[in-house]
């Protein structure tokens, strides 16, 4: 069986085999949908894959709509080349469930998938055309900085601020120089939706994209009225999403599974950007997307897709829920330690009765009691079902090395948030147990040494070389105090939303992390005193 068009009108081949296929035209979906495009999705990676792909699909399959995707990769081409061209732009999404059974479905909604380098042309016949709807995004919370770890703009950023690019360098560059030929064409209106999993996404968005319409109006590069266009949501919005799927790498596992069953191309590859790829996606059944019902000219029906459509508080409640207290910050922990214990699964993490003893104690005791129930979804059932039947399944195959990736990037929301409610409603910083814990953990991890004594590589972060800069004296076994060593990462507001110092948690994260370094075997001790001393 292989995954292309032609192959898929053996239909009963492939339904003998358990695989649910496109019930549409495909050929005719997309004619239409090139002659009147509706969605433009920017980052082809594994998640839109998995979710966003999935939504359309559903919608095309039920007769809600006749039209389908176009999605634009604009930092790793390789996914297109490799994981979209060889495959007619289909792919195999393949959920997996607790009790290791499969469903597998193919995914056929993705009609054109194009490279952001060099195609400027047609991405502008995209965003110009008056059916355009909705423009979204699945490209990371780093996708839409501008600035460096030290505040300074990007070289690539610099270079579009100063003209008004044929050919931006920068992604966001590219967006604001679309809109403007949007705005050229007849002031039409559209939705930018980032669906990314960090904190009021469409205002990173906005923000991003206003700083190019501001420095350019300034110039006198564009029209003055174009920085009213993008600041009006009647013509142009950004709504706030919350979106939460977990889509691990591809897995070796599933891979054989396809192959035992005829199905060819299962191929898992890593691009030289360190995306892992195939023609296949493998993700969790649960999923969840809530999205600012603020759409200017219109969108696809997705509630009768599953997606919740709200307003901007609710999703703010929602979001905040999840990333700051329910799931994001339990995963954080899992991964941070995780890497120190040896662990390579997550699930294989939720049997350590420390570590889940860990996240529980995180989530119920000090998470939950700053979260504002967002009425559409209970905190308490949500971070139950993450903990109990969620992260324990065994048939998801990430890992706390995966997770781990941008942690100094995810700890001003996964947990600064937390901090910044305890301040705001005049609760005790100092009380808190959990949470310092796992910042002295990630200082811990820093120094690329395991529990055991062993040397491992942390995963990749903007501001790795940086910190691991501030503590490259400290070796496993060394006595504090590490005050004047620390101190420069734990008063780092942009780190932990708040400096630590002021708060009366610096102290107490500065004597946990000189019991983890206390020598081998010190993480698990350290763990068994905190998660039996409280019980």
């Amino acid at each position: 069986m292989k995954l292309c068009i032609s192959d898929l009108k053996n239909r009963q081949l492939w339904e003998n085999k358990g695989y649910e296929l496109p019930s549409f035209d495909i050929e005719e979906v997309k004619e239409k949908t090139l002659k009147q495009p509706m969605w433009l999705h920017f980052g082809a990676g594994n998640i839109f894959r998995a979710f966003p792909a999935v939504l359309q699909q559903t919608l095309l399959d039920k007769g809600f709509c006749d039209k389908g995707i176009i999605v634009c990769e604009a930092f790793d081409e390789e996914i297109i080349e490799k994981a979209y061209a060889p495959f007619d732009n289909l792919s195999l999404l393949v959920t997996l469930k607790a009790d290791r059974s499969m469903d597998k479905k193919v995914v056929a909604s993705i009609v054109h998938a194009i490279s952001a380098k060099d195609n400027m042309d047609e991405l502008e016949m995209i965003f110009t055309s008056p059916s355009l709807q909705m423009v979204s995004f699945t490209i990371t919370e780093k996708g839409y900085s501008l600035t460096d770890s030290k505040g300074e703009y990007y070289p690539n950023v610099l270079s579009d601020f100063k003209a008004l690019p044929e050919h931006p360098k920068s992604l966001m560059g590219m967006i604001a120089a679309l809109c403007y030929k949007r705005y050229l064409a007849g002031k039409l209106p559209v939705a930018l939706v980032s669906m990314d999993n960090c904190s009021h996404n469409g205002t990173k968005l906005y923000n991003a994209v206003k700083a190019f319409a501001d420095s350019w109006v300034k110039k006198g590069l564009v029209d003055a009225d174009f920085a009213d266009y993008i600041d009006n949501p009647s013509t142009v919005s950004f709504p706030w999403s919350m979106i939460d799927k977990i889509t691990p790498r591809p897995s070796e596992q599933v891979r054989a599974l396809l192959e035992a069953e005829g199905f060819e191309g299962a191929d898992i590859i890593r691009t030289s950007k360190n995306t892992y790829i195939s023609s296949f996606v493998n993700a969790e059944q649960t999923e969840y997307l809530v999205i600012e019902d603020s759409f200017p000219n219109s969108r696809p029906p997705l509630e009768k897709a599953g997606v919740i459509f709200t307003d901007r508080e609710t999703v703010d409640r929602v979001e905040k829920m999840k990333v700051c207290t329910c799931l994001n910050p339990l995963h954080t922990i899992l991964a941070i330690y995780g890497c120190l214990l040896g662990y390579t699964s997550i699930s294989e993490e939720m049997k350590d009765r420390h570590l889940k003893a860990f996240i529980q104690k995180a989530g119920f005791e000090e998470g939950l009691p700053v979260v504002i129930n967002p009425g559409i979804i209970r905190p308490e059932d949500f971070i139950n079902e993450v903990i109990e039947k969620r992260l324990p399944n065994p048939f998801v195959p990430d890992t706390p090395q995966r997770i781990a990736c941008d942690t100094s990037q995810k700890i001003p929301v996964r947990f600064g948030e937390t901090l910044k409610a305890y301040v705001t409603s005049g609760k005790d910083l100092d009380k808190l147990t959990y949470i310092p814990l796992f910042f002295a953990g990630w200082l811990r991890y820093l120094l690329g040494v395991d529990d055991e004594g062993n040397p491992f590589t942390p995963s990749p972060d903007p501001m790795l070389e940086v910190l691991q800069g501030h503590i490259k004296g400290i070796l496993l076994g060394d006595k504090g105090p590490f005050t004047e060593i620390l101190r420069p990462i734990l008063s780092d507001s942009k780190i932990f939303g708040v400096n630590l110092y002021e708060y009366g948690l610096a102290s107490k994260v500065e004597a946990m992390f000189e019991e983890l370094v206390a020598g081998k075997g010190a993480v698990r001790k350290t763990l068994e005193k905190y998660m039996n001393e409280k019980q």
